[in-house]
């Protein structure tokens, strides 16, 4: 029986009910300052806020955009408004009056969760300068309680309604809601779980170095709640802080994306040869961003663990997953596998296309969303017969397992080529002197577009030259028509979201150079 088989609940209070009466003594979080909590405490305490949060005018059908950091107040927060029945909109920290305006309005939220004064931002401030009028209330390390809990209303039980909305970015640059509801999430969930064998070892320990007002944090907390492992929360990642409280709660299991790999294989680097950063580490899994085969096989090599990395995006949280049991060339080469009660089909300008030919992925099941929040936007996201255009191309092999190639948006159009730009990123990252790349096209007056590498520089390393970039990448096998015709050096690559490259933002830098 897999562990997800043995909580049936369809709903994110019912999960959280269930967990607690099967293992109210196990420990469920813990974090920097030394709380410790257990599954039961967490229910009982989620219950308490609930009553503080209802006594200020939070219930059933309210619309509640919070923008707060990894916190346990945070996902007591979460809970609590899960227990009211109350429509929720999280807000990473990151985003700033502009983005976090178009959120709220979005959203319709009429009321807003924030932390105060945080890493240096007046979030008080912030939130006062946007647009509309809404209740405000502040959360900070400890969320607020009382102990009415008789006066709560009945269980929200199990319900087909929007209760989440998360945001993405649009081609505008200004986040789009996307609706989910419990359903869709707990369905990407239990793939996750399921694909991903997550707690197949009694010792397992989590960790979430990442921000949990993005979609992975409310699948996160479902797979620590579906398979009854604890995880310690980090409410800024910072590598020296965060390892030790790692190391000293022995996380077995931790992620985010790419660029958190990156920064445990950075530390690493830092220590005397033979120690290791995280000696109870077996497994990093995450998304968001694409993950070269480089990547893999140094975290196996130096971390002494294995990138399991998954497929997925706001509006489909899990689509593909890798299991730590594949083979290292699918690990290293592929997504994983659709999650059970996912359809994925490959899709070209002649129809659907068989096993090893590049196409749109297009998905439609249990764990796709709702639609946006901006009903127009939802023509162009779904074909006529139903499914979901992801925008980005790939294809499927015959193992069953998926290799995303690249963003139809994203596409390079040269001289009529058309270029996906994550294989030459993958093949650049192996280069010695490469710490982080991004490969986008710009404009060209004779091919169209010019395809422009993007990287920033090892520390100590040489600064490579764009013929020492194209030699790389030719001894690698690259056909000509994909090398970079431009080579650009940053000191930080931009980023949005979960470590994303943001190639708008770097088309806008280098279009006019």
């Amino acid at each position: 029986m897999s562990n997800t088989d043995q909580i049936a609940a369809e709903g994110m209070w019912d999960l959280i009910r269930e967990r607690a009466e099967r293992s109210a003594e196990l420990p469920m979080l813990f974090d920097e300052y030394g709380t410790t909590l257990t599954f039961g405490e967490f229910r009982a305490q989620a219950e308490r806020v609930a009553a503080a949060l209802q006594a200020e005018g939070i219930g059933p059908g309210s619309r509640v955009a919070w923008q707060l950091p990894t916190r346990i107040s945070t996902l007591l927060v979460l809970a609590a408004l899960a227990r009211l029945g109350a429509v929720q909109a999280p807000i990473i920290p990151i985003y700033r009056e502009r983005e976090t305006g178009a959120a709220v309005v979005a959203a319709e939220a009429d009321t807003m969760l924030i932390p105060g004064t945080w890493r240096g931002i007046d979030y008080q401030a912030m939130a006062h300068g946007l647009p509309g009028t809404r209740r405000l209330l502040t959360i900070g390390l400890t969320a607020p309680e009382s102990p009415d809990v008789a006066g709560l209303p009945p269980d929200p039980g199990v319900t087909d309604d929007i209760r989440w909305i998360y945001f993405t970015s649009g081609s505008s640059g200004l986040p789009k809601g996307a609706c989910h509801g419990d359903s869709s999430l707990l369905a990407a969930a239990r793939g996750f779980t399921e694909l991903g064998k997550l707690a197949q070892q009694p010792d397992e320990v989590g960790g979430i170095p990442f921000p949990v007002a993005h979609v992975g944090g409310v699948l996160y907390l479902m797979d620590m709640l579906l398979a009854g492992f604890p995880a310690v929360v980090v409410e800024a990642f910072d590598p020296a802080t965060t390892m030790e409280l790692f190391r000293r709660h022995r996380v077995t299991f931790t992620g985010g994306s790419t660029v958190f790999y990156t920064a445990l294989l950075n530390a690493q680097r830092t220590l005397p040869p033979g120690e290791r950063l995280l000696p109870s580490l077996r497994l990093l899994k995450g998304g968001g961003a694409p993950c070269p085969p480089s990547v893999f096989h140094a975290v196996r090599a130096e971390l002494n663990a294995t990138v399991a990395h998954d497929y997925g995006s706001t509006e489909v949280p899990m689509i593909c997953v890798a299991s730590p049991d594949d083979t290292d060339e699918q690990l290293a080469q592929t997504e994983g596998r659709p999650i059970p009660g996912l359809q994925l089909r490959i899709v070209g300008e002649d129809g659907e296309l068989p096993p090893g030919r590049d196409g749109e992925i297009q998905l439609r099941g249990a764990s796709v969303f709702r639609g946006y929040t901006d009903p127009a936007l939802n023509v162009s996201a779904f074909t006529e017969d139903g499914w979901f255009r992801t925008g980005d191309l790939g294809h499927l092999r015959e193992d069953g397992h998926v290799e995303v190639t690249g963003r139809l948006k994203d596409m390079i159009i040269r001289k009529g080529e058309n270029i996906g730009p994550i294989e030459i990123e993958a093949l650049l990252a192996e280069h010695p002197a490469v710490a982080d790349v991004a490969v986008t096209g710009l404009p060209d007056e004779e091919r169209g577009e010019m395809v422009c590498a993007v990287i920033t520089v090892r520390p100590g390393a040489p600064t490579p030259t764009l013929e020492e970039v194209v030699a790389h990448l030719r001894q690698a096998g690259l056909m000509a028509q994909k090398l970079p015709e431009r080579l650009e050096i940053v000191t930080e690559l931009p980023k949005t979201g979960l470590g994303k490259a943001d190639k708008q933002s770097l088309r806008r830098m280098f279009s006019g150079a």
